[in-house]
């Protein structure tokens, strides 16, 4: 990618100001609390990856975020603004790729940019950003006739086409085959290493931790942690699990101190070998896992 910029703060924005800071931020459904006390901060120039169940909250929390729905309680900021409140000027500061964005099927690709074009004050041209999403050779494609990796970089273009501060993506990779993730994800990083604030959904947990600064777990409504993605967990994290083969039996000891046991397994073999030794801790999936359980240990 090469022109897309996003557009600079204005004057009087501080540098270290957040770019979305929400404190006690509740949504409720029929009595119900989808939404249910989220603190959470995005660091400006950072990827930010929220993680949870289906129906945990992460796209009702983005949607209050972006303008598009009224939140019930709490105190919300996006690049310094109540998005509740967020005026024209506001709302051009922000970029947001759904999970459906209603292009016209019935436009080709430079059509559609050619006309959202005129809903920004500053749009990218479309030659480039053609180029920058890597679809030139299908400009004059119509969009129904678009594969599902070509119709995802379409809304990305979209979504960037105003030169943003902040990018909303909500399971921007959804649907998409192994190849064509790979080249979004190259998209993505473009945009954070020229300065984009990225906030976006995902069930992936490998584009979480290929893409993201920090990781957020959201489950019933609730955010339970936020850290870096070989962070997450902390405590879950320290405790490595020891497998060995002993007697024709398989045994299994967890412990935040391996090197230990391995010495101890090594000193009681008398031919220095310990059959079967392995030595695992737990990954972001492990983690996850985890996080989003209930008491009884299942899933959510």
């Amino acid at each position: 990618m090469t022109a897309i910029q996003p557009a600079p703060a204005p004057a009087g924005t501080a540098p270290d100001e957040p770019a979305v800071r929400v404190r006690g931020l509740v949504k409720r459904y029929g009595g119900r609390a989808v939404v249910d006390g989220v603190d959470l901060e995005v660091r400006r120039g950072e990827v930010l990856a929220l993680l949870g169940p289906n129906g945990a909250g992460k796209t009702t929390t983005v949607e209050v975020l972006e303008g598009v729905r009224r939140r019930d309680a709490g105190e919300v900021a996006v690049l310094g603004r109540d998005p509740a409140t967020g005026d024209r000027a506001w709302r051009d500061r922000i970029g947001v790729v759904g999970q459906t964005t209603g292009a016209g099927n019935a436009l080709t690709v430079r059509e559609t940019l050619d006309h959202y074009a005129r809903y920004h004050a500053t749009p990218v041209p479309t030659a480039e950003l053609l180029a920058d999403v890597g679809l030139s050779e299908a400009a004059g494609r119509r969009v129904d006739k678009l594969s599902g990796g070509q119709r995802r970089r379409l809304e990305v273009a979209l979504g960037v086409q105003g030169h943003p501060e902040l990018l909303f993506l909500d399971e921007p990779t959804t649907g998409m085959d192994p190849v064509a993730r790979r080249a979004f994800w190259g998209l993505v990083e473009g945009l954070r290493d020229r300065g984009t604030t990225v906030l976006l959904t995902t069930h992936y947990l490998d584009e979480a931790a290929h893409l993201a600064d920090r990781v957020g777990v959201i489950t019933a409504g609730r955010l339970v942690e936020v850290a870096a993605p070989t962070e997450l967990g902390g405590e879950l994290r320290r405790v490595a699990t020891v497998r060995w083969t002993e007697d024709g039996a398989t045994r299994e000891v967890g412990t935040p101190a391996p090197s230990a046991l391995l010495r101890d397994l090594l000193a009681a073999t008398p031919a220095g070998e310990v059959p079967g030794l392995t030595v695992t801790r737990p990954g972001l999936e492990d983690v996850y896992l985890r996080l989003v359980a209930t008491p009884e240990g299942e899933p959510r």
